[in-house]
């Protein structure tokens, strides 16, 4: 149940990433980001299905020097969960400030008896970005299941998912708006959306937060197995603070709830 649920919140993560990955394509010149959260921020989510919580997760955001940032998400199941199926998925991304472009993207997934290792460097000037990808059958002798390296053609401007997800907050977010884009993964192009539904008031651990709410959507075959819709609430303010992040499934739906911010 714990991967069912780690799958789909990393769902509503990589569509949002494709989504703002493709609007930003082609940009010639990048602006230096100010988010107030790009001088550091932590952000503590719950992982529910229904009234059972199943983990935590965490996404921060920490200023280097030299003009760059690094973003750090790490995932776990509760004491019960992992003591069935452990988890510890860490996703790790060093962006230039002008613009979230990323440099470097590692991602390091442990669930139950699957562990994988993957990284992308993006060329920019070169306009590749390598990816290398590793599946390992047992973590404490390395031993190897499979692996693959590949290059990727690329325009030079284009995102991974986890800056994608925090430049989607830096977005005006017009209610009523609908924007469609284009973008590829892997060896496929993709039709997208972003709908912004509407302003709403939540219930939440740090009292009732005015949000706005955004569905981002994939036209036709999807790469994502899930047929559920997504929707997320950003505070409705300078922050873009995600507050709640939710997908629906057949049997109800699975949600990130924010339970602690610094």
């Amino acid at each position: 149940m714990f991967s069912s649920i780690v799958y789909h919140l990393s769902s509503i993560v990589f569509l949002t990433a494709f989504l703002v990955a493709a609007s930003f394509a082609g940009e010639p010149n990048l602006p230096e980001i100010q988010a107030p959260w790009m001088k550091g921020e932590k952000l503590t989510f719950s992982l529910s299905w229904g009234f059972v919580t199943a983990g935590y997760a965490t996404l921060e955001v920490k200023p280097i020097a030299d003009g760059k940032t690094e973003f750090l998400t790490f995932a776990t199941g509760n004491k019960t969960i992992n003591k069935i199926y452990p988890v510890a998925d860490t996703i790790y991304t060093r962006v230039r400030n002008k613009g979230l472009m990323t440099e470097v993207f590692r991602k390091r997934l442990h669930e139950g008896s699957y562990h994988n290792t993957s990284v992308i460097r993006f060329d920019r000037k070169g306009e590749k970005a390598w990816l290398s990808d590793t599946v390992f059958t047992d973590m404490k002798t390395r031993k190897v299941k499979r692996s693959a390296d590949t290059a990727v053609a690329i325009q030079g401007m284009e995102h991974s998912i986890m800056s994608a997800f925090y430049f989607v907050r830096t977005m005006p977010l017009t209610v009523g708006d609908t924007s469609r884009f284009s973008a590829v993964s892997g060896k496929k192009r993709y039709e997208l959306k972003v709908v912004v539904h509407g302003h709403e008031t939540l219930k939440t651990d740090f009292g009732k937060l005015q949000t706005i709410k955004v569905e981002p959507m994939l036209d036709g075959d999807g790469i994502f197995n899930s047929k559920g819709r997504i929707f997320i609430w950003f505070t409705d303010d300078d922050r873009r603070i995600p507050v709640l992040m939710e997908c629906e499934i057949a049997l109800g739906s699975i949600k990130a709830r924010l339970i602690e911010r610094k």
